[in-house]
């Protein structure tokens, strides 16, 4: 079912699925919650899903001011916790989604009985990655988000995927045409000042749940074992020929991790 809230001056729009243990998602950038329909269809059965919009993706509105970081997104998050009256749940984030829960358990750590990166990481922006985004930004503003997007979103598939389902990648980069310029700049204004947040995973009270695809450029597999031992309890998936999107490219291997999680989580 498809709810709103106000948040400041802007509308979210957020989806709950389903009865039991709360259980967000958040989707990652340039994408909105549908992202997790082949989620939705298995978790929906265990667990209550609350899926939202962020502000500037799918249903919801912008987010005003000059400067928008990862926090404030956290922020609207957790102000969506409150109005669905949620003291505790289990927060899993895609790639930005990832970003945005580490600051959500550095902040209100209260709130989260366990969390999982999928396809995401503690670490900042590299300088390289950081000259990367700035380019963007500047390719976006001189030339519009869909043309940056055709030729950035399949290079986080794997290719062999690519090539068995180019229907897929078509239809993510359809998706893109939906954003404005100024929601996906502040989206990379927000990752690009983003800091290291490996301390959230050693400081870590609850399990923490790692998807890591072995072929992932823009969350490399190196990277994150450099973080998977950091937390006291974490459950670690290495999904082999598996790029960025393992929601698109590997459902029902993260469904049955995602359900396992979710099992074993104590709230």
């Amino acid at each position: 079912m498809e709810k709103k809230f106000q948040y400041q001056d802007t509308a979210i729009s957020y989806c709950v699925y389903g009865e039991g243990k709360p259980v967000v998602l958040l989707h990652g950038f340039a994408e909105d919650g549908t992202i997790w329909n082949n989620q939705i269809n298995v978790l929906k059965h265990h667990c209550r899903l609350i899926i939202p919009d962020f502000p500037g993706s799918g249903r919801s509105g912008i987010l005003q001011g000059a400067e928008v970081g990862i926090v404030e997104y956290a922020d609207c998050v957790y102000a969506l916790l409150e109005n669905e009256s949620i003291d505790n749940c289990i927060m899993i984030g895609h790639s930005m989604g990832g970003y945005i829960t580490l600051a959500l358990a550095e902040k209100y750590k209260a709130k989260l009985s366990g969390f999982g990166l999928v396809n995401s990481t503690a670490f900042e922006d590299s300088g390289e990655k950081k000259l990367m985004r700035q380019k963007g930004i500047q390719l976006m503003e001189e030339y519009g988000v869909f043309p940056f997007l055709k030729n950035t979103t399949p290079n986080l598939f794997f290719n062999k995927f690519k090539q068995e389902h180019p229907e897929i990648v078509d239809a993510l980069i359809e998706e893109g045409k939906k954003f404005t310029t100024l929601a996906l700049v502040q989206y990379y204004k927000a990752m690009m000042n983003r800091p290291n947040r490996t301390e959230v995973l050693k400081t870590s009270e609850v399990p923490v749940f790692f998807v890591i695809g072995s072929e992932d450029v823009a969350a490399p597999l190196n990277d994150l074992l450099e973080q998977v031992h950091l937390p006291g309890v974490s459950h670690i998936h290495i999904l082999e020929d598996i790029g960025h999107m393992s929601m698109l490219e590997a459902p029902d291997e993260l469904n049955k991790h995602l359900l396992k999680f979710i099992e074993a989580v104590n709230f």
